[in-house]
């Protein structure tokens, strides 16, 4: 008898221990030991202040106005208005919001329906490693291959391999999934990056499917200019193969909402509108005009550099802290992570030293091989590579950074 398929999801998921049975993710796990020991938990990325007090009235509003029930499938007129506003204004993108974008609950959902309604056995799902967790699963929902291109640490952070992308194409590729800002690298493609994907996509009859949910959350490199997100979607010839999805949630700091969306031509979207409401059918009614009125409102835009400017200076203390620890460090150009390495330090193995950092300073990340598939050369290169997030208060990160400095002592 052959296995179920939840075992083919889990192992792609990485959920399954070297006897097969099921573990709780490392993130649980991480999380489990920071609370145990009191450790200061760096392993999951999520804000410990919330977002703007303006967005959080309006939700707060709409339950009081009895926005509770059901909203339409697609999202409320006013969100979608909104975001198509707003991929005109910042991208030049033009998009119907009634037939070209969809709310959903949040970027991970919209990339689960997206895979679910557009790939399946036969195909193969091509994604860059390392890979947000999610996408090793959902591509296993869908019974599609997972295929991957790796990022390589290089002087100047994480950056596209041309040559592994090009080999990474066969005739089955029918997704590519990309994600920039990258989680876990903070990885920003570049335009010319960018460029290859598309005219490798091109060639090869691919779709592409962009997770931009960092959109907003680029930051400066050693020469202070910031770095500049591109949206695929804009190049020549790609906005009739390209899904891009976004969300509220990193940009305005309130990710427990779960407002995502997902945009791009009407045909693909469909597809995604006819999967999605046999997952959430809807959800988040009286978030749905907040996240409206944020992406319009220049207060809150400004609100928003702010944050950018805040992470990059919380990049830096972070950034500085593991070095002088004893790591290696990839500088990220965005998100709200940074990559490190401990092989500087005597760990040739980041699930190791992730066990062991709570012991010997009091601190916990995550390693960076819950974003790879096992046994890959990507896995096996960064295997002693460990995720820290910044996304948390200074005083939170300083007393991180004094805890990090006994590794050093």
């Amino acid at each position: 008898m052959s296995a179920p398929r939840w075992v083919d999801v889990a192992r792609a998921a990485n959920l399954l221990g070297a006897d097969g049975t099921p573990r709780a993710t490392v993130f649980a796990e991480m999380s489990a030991l920071a609370a145990a020991t009191g450790s200061v938990n760096l392993g999951q990325g999520f804000p410990d202040v919330d977002g703007p007090e303006s967005v959080a009235r309006v939700a707060a509003d709409s339950i009081r106005a009895g926005v509770n029930q059901y909203p339409p499938g697609p999202g409320i007129p006013e969100l979608r208005h909104a975001i198509a506003a707003h991929q005109a204004r910042r991208y030049g993108l033009s998009l119907d919001p009634d037939s070209q974008v969809l709310v959903t609950a949040g970027a991970t959902e919209a990339m689960a329906a997206t895979v679910l309604a557009l790939a399946g056995p036969g195909d193969e799902v091509l994604t860059l490693e390392p890979f947000y967790d999610a996408y090793a699963a959902v591509i296993a929902l869908a019974g599609a291959t997972h295929t991957t291109a790796p990022l390589r640490a290089t002087p100047d952070g994480f950056r596209l391999d041309e040559d592994a992308l090009a080999a990474a194409f066969t005739s089955r590729t029918r997704l590519v999934v990309i994600n920039t800002p990258h989680n876990p690298t903070g990885a920003v493609l570049t335009r010319d990056e960018l460029g290859l994907v598309a005219r490798l996509a091109q060639q090869h009859d691919a779709l592409v499917v962009t997770d931009e949910v960092y959109e907003h959350l680029t930051l400066p490199g050693p020469d202070g200019v910031r770095a500049t997100h591109v949206p695929i979607a804009t190049l020549p010839g790609m906005a009739q193969r390209t899904l891009t999805i976004s969300s509220a949630g990193k940009t305005f700091s309130f990710t427990g909402w779960k407002i995502g969306w997902v945009s791009g031509p009407a045909e693909l979207l469909d597809a995604v509108r006819t999967v999605k409401q046999f997952l959430t059918y809807v959800n988040g009614a009286p978030f749905q005009p907040a996240v409206a009125f944020a992406l319009q409102d220049e207060g809150v835009a400004a609100w928003v550099d702010e944050l950018a400017a805040s992470l990059a200076r919380r990049r830096d203390l972070l950034s500085d802290g593991l070095r002088a620890a004893g790591f290696a460090v990839a500088r990220p150009q965005g998100t709200y992570f940074v990559v490190a390495d401990a092989a500087p330090l005597g760990y040739d193995d980041g699930v190791a030293l992730c066990r062991d950092l709570p012991r010997l300073c009091g601190v916990v990340g995550v390693p960076v091989s819950a974003f790879t598939r096992p046994g890959s050369p990507t896995d096996e290169a960064l295997r002693s590579w460990v995720r820290f997030t910044f996304v948390k208060r200074d005083d939170v990160l300083a007393e991180a950074v004094g805890r990090l400095a006994r590794l050093g002592a």
